[in-house]
């Protein structure tokens, strides 16, 4: 169940992605978790706006908890706080996470966040985790503890060779260390269709057999005014046409 969203390249929307697949799917009735990764905390402040900085639980915390040998430790569920939007919770990203990283790695606790989304599969319906822009500690373990991937592609001939190298890591933890493991699709994100080179490079993808998914994510400031708000779009203007591609996809995708 658990689905993250991967591209070691950063800037491409993986937590606007994460963000409003998530939000579609609580408003049509699916309790949905949002586990954020990134120390940057994007998904995180997206969600709960100014409320992010209040005192509250982390998934630094959940992971320092790891490093511990106490008998009372919490379960992942202690962690999780609740949006302003119904059936969405969430799972705060913080800057400590990139403190705790050697030591989570010196410590082999790379299997704990798959135990954790397993313990938290009964109290949701859909997990969706957004990952850092590298393939660290944080990111192999959201790989090793999900069931699918979505990769975030934005139409530049960078993204493009970074795609090949990425498709190969995520081959090589299915082979090694998660056989559930499935790639769901390359997500094409702020495509200017009246553009020639985006048209170019996502139908080069599509001839080489890549699971390229649409619809297309077009490009808008529609995508800002919603990251200010902090509303995810289906909140903020659900009759907008960027709105309307995001549903299109989750639809693609449940």
């Amino acid at each position: 169940m658990p689905l993250v969203v991967f591209n070691q390249k950063g800037g491409v929307g993986k937590s606007t992605i994460a963000c409003n697949l998530a939000a579609i799917g609580a408003a049509r009735g699916r309790r949905t978790l949002v586990v954020d990764l990134d120390a940057q905390g994007n998904a995180s402040r997206y969600l709960l706006g100014d409320a992010v900085a209040q005192p509250g639980p982390t998934v630094a915390d959940f992971f320092e908890q790891t490093l511990s040998y106490s008998l009372r430790s919490e379960p992942p569920q202690a962690f999780v706080r609740r949006t302003p939007f119904d059936r969405l919770d969430v799972l705060v990203a913080s800057p400590v996470l990139e403190e705790l990283q050697a030591k989570l790695e010196a410590r082999h606790k790379i299997y704990k966040l798959r135990e954790a989304l397993a313990a938290l599969r009964a109290d949701y319906d859909a997990i969706v985790i957004d990952t850092p822009p590298a393939l660290n500690f944080y990111t192999r373990s959201a790989l090793m503890g999900a069931s699918g991937c979505l990769i975030p592609f934005d139409c530049d001939a960078f993204s493009r060779q970074a795609l090949y190298t990425l498709l190969d890591h995520v081959a090589e933890i299915r082979a090694d260390h998660n056989p559930a493991l499935a790639v769901r699709g390359i997500v094409v994100n702020q495509f200017q269709a009246r553009a020639a080179l985006p048209q170019r490079l996502v139908q080069a993808l599509r001839d080489e057999g890549l699971p390229v998914l649409e619809p297309y994510l077009p490009a808008s400031v529609k995508v800002r005014e919603s990251h200010e708000a902090a509303r995810p779009l289906i909140h903020l203007d659900p009759r907008h046409r960027l709105t309307q591609a995001f549903v299109a996809l989750y639809e693609r995708l449940v």
